[in-house]
């Protein structure tokens, strides 16, 4: 059926050349395509082509078991438990004349005990299968050639098939990104199930399949990629693309994964090129893992014991049969020791004493107890129903229960013993909010933070005595006072500075070092502005929290970025007086940050025809790629501004710029073309080597600050399970001074704790990094590491030696108060 919705008119193409190849790529003999682990080929809207060489199908199972394994591997799970290898030993024994009862009495326990058990992951198996079953069921419309795309279940689609997914539904596969809804092809994307990360991501389709943007666009579509073979890297991709009698480079920027969803988009078009198995989600997966809770582990140790004392118990008694048999047998001729069978001759004590310990081997084994596995499989049954039917587990947001998928570890969720955690997104809510800035080494903003009330309960201040001292050194207080025009809450922007609001920032003594600070806010980001056609209010979608922010803040101090077209950004800024104006700035490159380059930066010319890039990032990174003539003019005030923001657990980028020549940026710019259409394995390293190039000289023009609040009820849940006894672990990237005090703001760290601090910023390191030798440099931070632990360990032994010293005094004292007639 024709696709008549209209499209969203948003061109990207331009924007996102750091990720996108335009031209042609290098010669064949220099890439990896068709080599080991690059073998790959599909032929997109040929599905057919690929029966000769067949690929996995779609349909994927997480399941332990299937009908020919059940069997076989369910015996093998039971009888890694030992009691059940010695039943099945006693059981065989029975049904010898050794045995001192019937062997049914032995049998029908085990039968029983093995039988429940083996049900029991049955029913776990099933429920597994029904779940894959809800998946591989799912439809999504797909390419039935002559331009019609009609509803497919997932477990039929093939790799080659051309699929059209809709917003906030999860793609069937992993999938190469022809078009979407935006003209130029862009889409975010929710990767929540794969990593976690609940920040979108922006992927960008090849410019050439961007034109494919209705159904009957792919009637005639064909196209050939060459890619790397299934792999589980959810990171890399390296492939190509031959199309219309071009090739373009393809990397994970055109990447859609399995299991990821599509959000803020309302429709794409992919097609597949992993499916089922070989998606780089399910080749992360592994089988079932056999799980053994710590009990089942213990109370094998229990089963090793009482075995132990069966094989006593019947030794000694066996010895001493067959002691009594060689001595008093003769004797008793009532017996007949002359006509004696093997269990009482007398001339063969050893064989009798032998059958006889092996009777009591079966006659004692109830000292092992069978009941004991079958009550415990029976409650893990019952505890897996309680916990499907919990209440205080349901999410009503999702309308989720709480699933035990498996009940062989139901007892180890009462026994944590460590918790590891991230801080971004489960300490704190991942929403931020732009509180301070500082600008030509002058401190704006007076917001304060969760963790500045913590510090001035832990140093018994009050809060706005703590405000007061935050601002001394700018002396603001009496410039700008605490009165401020209430405004409704706008979400990302919290900043309450007269100073630069409702423009009067341009009284400022480096206003023009303030418009550029602002100007950078809203020009490097990735952000996508969407209108409401109501209201008129412009609302931004952004990859991430950091960006919305600061697109935010820029737009609430006279800054708006309002429009984004396929070669530029515009913006209302103030003009040489107070009017709004309209400015457009073409963008002509844009380096994406990531976390190994731990910046951003932008290329764009203004109307002036001028080259600027602009340039935000880490501060210990922007730092080092400053000018020694012109870009240091701040840098010691904005350090220090840096380090109390830190201190009072904002997250902080450095804001830079750079104007560049004509000359040296073509020059760049064919030398950045290169390497992004190359296709290797180190594209990503000759792209970054590229960029450093470029980004360098570069002018500091000041800091941003932004809070990313607490979860509700952090500091009461980490008190809780401190008092529990539970070590806890939290990895954040934040600056040490901002760590230390986001700890004791969620009660992580509290007053009287010992901190131990293990650094590689010490004297002795930092004078090696000065002299640049790595090989130095590793050794010397490996023995300042191995000393620090060292320091640290014999301080917690010493503490703990004191502690341990202070409670025994403790103890005698109060011994001695109760011994009568002793002096106290």
């Amino acid at each position: 059926m024709p696709d008549h919705r209209p499209k969203r008119r948003i061109h990207l193409s331009k924007l996102y050349t750091f990720s996108c190849g335009r031209s042609s790529l290098q010669t064949e003999d220099s890439l990896p395509i068709g080599g080991p682990g690059f073998s790959r080929t599909v032929y997109c809207n040929e599905p057919e082509k690929h029966q000769e060489t067949p690929y996995r199908p779609n349909y994927v199972s997480t399941t332990k078991y299937n009908l020919a394994t059940f069997f076989p591997k369910a015996l093998f799970e039971q009888f890694r438990r030992v009691a059940n290898i010695y039943f099945l030993f006693a059981a065989a024994l029975s049904l010898t004349p050794l045995a001192p009862f019937s062997a049914s009495s032995l049998i029908a326990p085990l039968v029983f005990v093995v039988g429940v058990s083996m049900i029991k992951e049955g029913i776990e198996d099933w429920h597994r299968f029904l779940q894959d079953k809800e998946v591989n069921n799912r439809t999504v419309k797909v390419h039935a050639k002559v331009g019609n795309f009609v509803e497919t279940e997932w477990k039929n689609l093939m790799v080659g098939d051309v699929v059209r997914v809709e917003k906030d539904a999860f793609f069937p596969a992993d999938l190469l990104l022809l078009s979407s809804s935006y003209e130029d092809g862009v889409c975010y994307v929710e990767t929540m199930n794969l990593d976690g990360e609940t920040n979108l991501k922006l992927k960008q389709a090849l410019k050439p399949t961007t034109k494919l943007h209705n159904n009957e666009s792919f009637e005639s579509f064909k196209a050939f990629i060459k890619c790397e073979d299934p792999n589980p890297n959810l990171y890399t991709f390296v492939g190509s693309m031959d199309y219309e009698g071009q090739t373009y480079p393809l990397s994970s920027q055109q990447i859609l994964l399995r299991d990821s969803k599509l959000r803020n988009t309302e429709y794409i078009y992919g097609v597949i090129i992993f499916s089922g198995h070989d998606t780089k989600v399910m080749q992360n997966t592994t089988d079932p893992p056999s799980k053994r809770s710590g009990i089942e582990r213990k109370m094998d140790k229990i089963i090793y014991f009482l075995f132990s004392m069966l094989v006593l118990i019947a030794l000694v008694g066996s010895i001493a049969f067959g002691v009594k048999t060689r001595d008093d047998m003769p004797d008793w001729w009532y017996l007949r020791p002359d006509d004696a069978n093997a269990y009482f001759n007398p001339d063969n004590p050893a064989l009798a004493a032998f059958l006889h310990f092996v009777t009591a081997l079966i006659l004692y084994g109830y000292l092992i107890p069978i009941s004991l596995y079958v009550s415990i499989e029976i409650v893990k049954v019952a505890q897996s129903m309680f916990i499907n039917k919990d209440q205080q587990m349901y999410y009503a947001e999702t309308d989720k229960p709480a699933q035990a998928r498996t009940s062989n570890l139901n007892e180890e969720l009462g026994q944590v013993d460590t918790i590891l955690s991230d801080k971004t997104g489960t300490l704190t809510c991942n929403s931020m909010e732009f509180l301070k800035c500082s600008i030509a080494g002058t401190a704006y903003g007076q917001g304060m933070t969760e963790v500045e009330r913590a510090m001035a309960e832990r140093l018994g201040k009050d809060a706005v005595e703590l405000q007061n001292l935050s601002f001394e050194d700018n002396d603001i207080n009496d410039q700008v006072g605490t009165e401020m025009e209430i405004k409704p809450h706008i979400k990302g922007f919290n900043f309450r500075d007269k100073r630069l609001m409702n423009g009067h920032w341009q009284q400022e003594p480096h206003a023009d070092v303030i418009r550029m600070f602002f100007r950078i806010l809203a020009i490097c980001q990735t952000a996508i502005p969407e209108e409401d056609e109501e209201t008129g209010n412009v609302s931004y979608e952004a990859e991430s929290p950091d960006e919305a922010a600061f697109v935010v803040a820029a737009r609430e101090l006279g800054f708006e970025f309002f429009k984004r077209t396929q070669t530029s950004v515009m913006l209302h800024e103030p003009g040489p007086t107070l009017d709004q104006v309209e400015s457009e700035y073409r963008i002509l490159n844009v380096l994406e940050f990531n976390s190994a380059r731990k910046r951003m930066s932008v290329i764009v010319r203004n109307e002036e025809d001028r080259l600027f890039l602009f340039c935000k990032g880490a501060d210990s990174v922007i730092f080092e790629r400053l000018s020694k003539k012109q870009g240091r003019e701040f840098g010691e005030a904005t350090r220090t501004h840096i380090s109390k923001y830190a201190d009072a657990g904002l997250r902080t980028l450095a804001i830079a710029y750079r104007e560049l020549d004509e000359e040296e940026y073509r020059v760049w710019n064919e030398e950045f073309m290169e390497a992004m259409n190359t296709v290797s394995a180190d594209r990503d390293a000759k792209m970054d080597a590229v960029t450093d190039k470029i980004e360098k000289e570069l002018i500091l023009v000041g800091a941003t600050a932004v809070e990313d609040k607490l979860q509700k009820g952090v500091p009461q849940c980490i008190d809780k399970l401190a008092q529990a006894g539970i070590k806890i672990w939290v990895l954040t990237g934040d600056k040490l001074e901002t760590a230390i005090n986001i700890g004791f703001a969620c009660s992580f760290l509290r007053q009287g704790m010992k901190q131990i601090l293990i650094t590689l910023d010490t004297p002795e390191i930092n004078v090696v990094e000065a002299q640049g030798d790595k090989e130095a440099i590793s050794k010397v931070s490996r023995e300042s590491v191995r000393k620090q632990i060292s320091d640290g360990h014999m301080q917690v032994s010493s503490l703990f030696a004191a502690e341990s010293h202070q409670n025994r005094k403790h103890l005698l004292h109060g011994w001695l108060r109760k011994v009568p007639g002793k002096p106290h």
